[in-house]
């Protein structure tokens, strides 16, 4: 190695998944070397659809626009202008269902601009984005515990249920909920493990010609909400795919009773069950389901936020650092907007002198941390509160449709309104104060 050239970042990534590779690409754009040490045999990642909003593709721009090109070769933008919110209790009639002056709640300009794909679709395109000569993940790699040797002058040790070991500059974990990183960084605290959130979905999708005759043409054209009394369900058409896309949402008052198993065996019966009341229209629509399907449980960090997403040279980013309920469908976007924070500042620490790098990584993970935890849990917060409004079970709106046209806009616009370079700034600003 020439003697000008300093070595670059050793970068480790807890976690194959959604924000894991995208921080991963972000880095290696930016000359820095990753590893991610995944615990799955493969990279797959569960759930049928989801979306992105226009500030998260923003970040994805940002970060690098191989991540954008590769949603937008597997993703779908909804054609229409404005989100639609309908009630999905009260009408009686699949006519009625359809008239707007009786089954609209509201309607309002989609100002989060949705992007929506198949999960596993979106994985499979971005981890061809990663280097063919490979190295970049490996697999059957379960974290137990990590050591940072900043006062010894060495590196973060990472120890796996295999056996083995490896070295870092950083460690940057995005496992997930369910974080063991998050555990490591956190200690006997009760942010440690993520809560439930009381709240059930059970997702699938079903044939486009089915939806289009239990909702009509017009709603199984586009991204649709139907609110009711303890329940409600998310639905749009991925017509490249010929099927319908759903997640129906109910409450559950009582305690979760398998731990952090989140995903169990389930039945269609047991979907229309909880859905007993509602009109003929969803009930029609939720038959369409296969008969055996599968249940997930809500976890987040609603109930106790971490007091930090970083100590020494390991952080935690996305779910891992701040899960969110997904009634915003925003819980990703935030991910992403963790995965541009890191990346610019991990790349202004390899810019730097080689002398003094451990302490200028501490401080940037600290930058990071101070300037991306207002933001992310106010969203976990305000999506366990948008999540009560759908199901008729947050007071300051109750059931009244001016006040959930309000709520919903006020949300969403702090969602999408917002700056990415004054954030980067202010993460700049924080980090280089810490160093001075």
């Amino acid at each position: 190695m020439a003697a000008n050239v300093k070595p670059s970042l050793d970068v480790a990534i807890v976690g194959g998944g959604i924000i894991g590779i995208m921080a991963t690409l972000g880095l290696l754009r930016r000359g820095i070397r990753v590893t991610i040490y995944e615990r799955a045999a493969v990279l797959a990642d569960i759930g049928a659809a989801f979306a992105f909003t226009a500030i998260a593709r923003e970040s994805m721009q940002l970060l690098d626009p191989s991540i954008l090109e590769a949603l937008m070769h597997v993703g779908m933008k909804d054609p229409n202008p404005t989100s639609e919110y309908w009630d999905g209790f009260g009408p009686r009639t699949k006519e009625a269902a359809e008239d707007p002056e009786t089954g609209l709640m509201f309607d309002s300009l989609d100002s989060l601009d949705f992007v929506a794909c198949l999960r596993a679709h979106f994985l499979q395109v971005l981890a061809k984005q990663l280097p063919e000569s490979g190295g970049v993940v490996e697999f059957n790699k379960q974290l137990v515990s990590f050591t940072d040797k900043l006062e010894e002058g060495g590196k973060v040790v990472l120890s796996f249920a295999d056996g083995t070991t490896a070295e870092a500059d950083v460690v940057l974990g995005c496992d997930g909920v369910h974080s063991f990183t998050r555990k490591a960084l956190l200690g006997d605290h009760p942010a440690s493990n993520a809560g439930y959130s009381h709240k059930i979905v059970y997702r699938s999708m079903v044939p486009l010609a089915g939806a289009s005759a239990a909702l009509g043409a017009y709603k199984a054209g586009r991204a649709t909400m139907h609110t009711g009394p303890n329940a409600h369900m998310v639905s749009y058409p991925l017509p490249m795919h010929n099927v319908y896309n759903l997640s129906l949402f109910v409450h559950d008052d009582k305690e979760w009773p398998h731990d952090r198993n989140s995903v169990i065996p389930s039945s269609r019966d047991e979907a229309l069950k909880a859905l007993e009341g509602f009109g003929p229209h969803i009930r029609e629509l939720v038959a369409l389901l296969p008969e055996q399907i599968t249940k997930y449980a809500i976890f987040d960090t609603y109930d106790n936020p971490a007091p930090t997403y970083a100590k020494g040279r390991v952080c935690i980013a996305g779910d891992a650092a701040h899960a969110s309920s997904p009634f915003h469908g925003a819980g990703t976007t935030t991910g992403v907007e963790d995965a541009l924070v890191l990346a610019d500042l991990l790349e202004r620490v390899q810019a730097g002198p080689l002398e003094g790098r451990p302490p200028r990584l501490e401080a940037a993970l600290r930058a990071y941390s101070s300037v991306r935890m207002e933001r992310s849990q106010w969203l976990v917060k305000s999506s366990r509160e948008i999540g009560d409004m759908y199901q008729f079970r947050y007071p300051p709106a109750g059931k009244d449709k001016a006040k959930f046209k309000v709520e919903f806009e006020t949300r969403a616009g702090k969602i999408c309104d917002f700056d990415l370079n004054a954030m980067l700034n202010k993460a700049r600003k924080e980090y280089s104060s810490i160093v001075n």
